[in-house]
């Protein structure tokens, strides 16, 4: 066990110090600030940074190749070929596919797919690469290019198990590697003995150093994990994914500086009672941060949903209008990443018996509602104070965006006055405490996504700057009660 000294770490905002704290000095934050080991370096080794050792394969780089400064415009990207997960929804969430020796982090509340997705990517690209070469540029040290495989290590299940899981969703591949171990140390072995196209650590918390103290999982070992994996990615130019483990409020596992480490962090999110799976980029330095994946998750695996703007409605919308309009439902459009996806609103309003009357949102949010109901009496005429308020999306949709006030207002308004708003009629706006219907950012990208599913008009604020959409009439208003009278008319 090497020497080390100790200070202390909050796994929130990285700062550090030398006396422990119950409450981070920094950020506020209680209970975060952790014992952290600082390794020191081995002897021989080359000079190690704050929390990181040296056990980086012996890759001989020359250090004027890696040190040397050179003019941005001499330093081509067209060798930097990236590689497809086999996932189109991944790939876009990435930027196009997976750089050569980027670090990608993947977290995700526990059971929601993670392992499941990173397998499935793993059979994908050894299916891919079994008759094709690695599309990866060689790495700087003009050592041996990444092999025809994939390796999977697992710190959580053994080989068989694993075996199990990528029989049930058909990832089994000849070339596709598999692993089990818990130490650092053999995990790096394995990267540089078979120079995968892709290798997978499943988990960044089950891998232990034994270089550094501290237990599985905790900020010590967490950091020193990661460091080493991605002078190893980094080193052999060869792409790692790994999976995060989360904490109850969410937030990654592990502190924070592990975000700020890799080059990619992915949020897989979804919700248990339901199949469908949203990938997010939280943080990408080779694509953007405003891209979503949407992913199905089945008894055989995780499928991607290319075309999700029907997930988040019920029969007779668009198209789809000829089994009648129900009073109390209204459709918008929101904004997720780069996509515009319907959202319908439902509302149902009874007559309270209840001292207090009962707001039950699922969907949207609480306090939007209680703001949108006194606007809707106050400027709308339409006295819902006393009524038992029920608002919800569909499948699990959100509707949290200001943009969705309208279809909110206009589902209550329609359950209080027993008038249906038309299947083929659909409501963008915010709106303002005065009544006014205020305009909402990428509007004409919503009515032609509206305009594709068949709808037939749309109810949306004044617009600054006109455009015109075939097949939709664009009904333009300016105050609540007009939005009202266009939707209920």
């Amino acid at each position: 066990m090497a020497k080390s000294t100790v200070h202390y770490v909050c796994s929130e905002c990285g700062w550090s110090g030398s006396k422990w704290y119950g409450k981070c000095p920094e950020c506020g934050q209680w209970g975060t600030v952790e014992e952290f080991h600082e390794a020191k370096a081995v002897s021989g080794s080359r000079t190690a940074a704050p929390g990181r050792t040296s056990r980086t394969p012996s890759v001989a780089v020359p250090s004027t190749a890696r040190a040397a400064a050179r003019p941005i415009t001499e330093i081509g990207t067209e060798t930097v070929l990236r590689l497809s997960t086999g996932f189109s929804e991944f790939d876009r969430v990435l930027g196009g596919g997976v750089v050569p020796g980027s670090v990608t982090l993947i977290a995700g509340e526990p059971g929601i797919g993670k392992s499941t997705l990173l397998l499935q990517t793993a059979g994908n690209v050894a299916r891919a690469v079994a008759h094709h070469d690695a599309p990866h540029s060689r790495d700087s040290s003009g050592g041996q290019a990444p092999s025809g495989t994939v390796l999977y290590i697992s710190g959580e299940e053994s080989q068989a198990q694993v075996r199990l899981r990528a029989t049930r969703i058909n990832a089994v591949e000849q070339n596709l590697l598999l692993a089990s171990t818990t130490d650092l140390s053999t995990v790096l072995g394995l990267i540089e003995q078979h120079r995968p196209a892709l290798a997978i650590v499943d988990s960044a918390q089950t891998i232990v150093s034994q270089e550094v103290d501290g237990i599985s999982g905790g900020s010590t070992q967490v950091r020193e994990v990661a460091s080493a994996l991605i002078d190893t990615a980094k080193t052999l130019d060869i792409p790692v994914f790994l999976v995060g483990h989360v904490t109850k409020d969410g937030s990654i596992a592990g502190p924070r500086t592990l975000e700020h480490l890799v080059d990619v962090v992915c949020q897989f999110e979804g919700d248990s009672e339901t199949a469908l799976r949203m990938l997010r980029a939280i943080k990408n330095r080779f694509g953007p941060t405003d891209e979503v994946g949407c992913f199905d998750m089945s008894g055989e695996g995780i499928e991607e949903v290319t075309d999700p703007t029907g997930l988040f409605l019920s029969t007779g919308a668009g198209r789809d209008s000829d089994t009648g309009s129900v009073d109390g439902t209204c459709i918008t459009f929101t904004l997720d990443g780069h996509r515009s996806l319907p959202i319908e609103v439902q509302a149902l309003v009874t007559k309270s018996v209840l001292p207090t009357p009962r707001r039950a949102v699922n969907g949207v949010d609480p306090s939007r509602i209680a703001m949108l109901t006194a606007v809707l009496y106050r400027h709308g005429g339409i006295n819902l104070l006393a009524n038992d308020l029920y608002v919800s999306t569909i499948a699990g949709g959100n509707a949290k965006e200001p943009s969705c006030d309208l279809s909110i207002v206009g589902a209550l308004a329609s359950a209080a006055k027993n008038r249906p708003i038309s299947r083929t009629t659909c409501a963008i706006g915010e709106i303002s405490l005065t009544g006014q219907i205020r305009p909402v950012p990428r509007l004409e990208h919503r009515l032609r996504e509206a305009a594709r599913l068949g709808f037939t008009a749309a109810v949306v604020p004044s617009m600054r700057k006109r455009f015109t959409v075939p097949g939709l009439d664009i009904i333009e208003v300016i105050h609540l009660k007009d939005a009202l009278d266009a939707l209920m008319k």
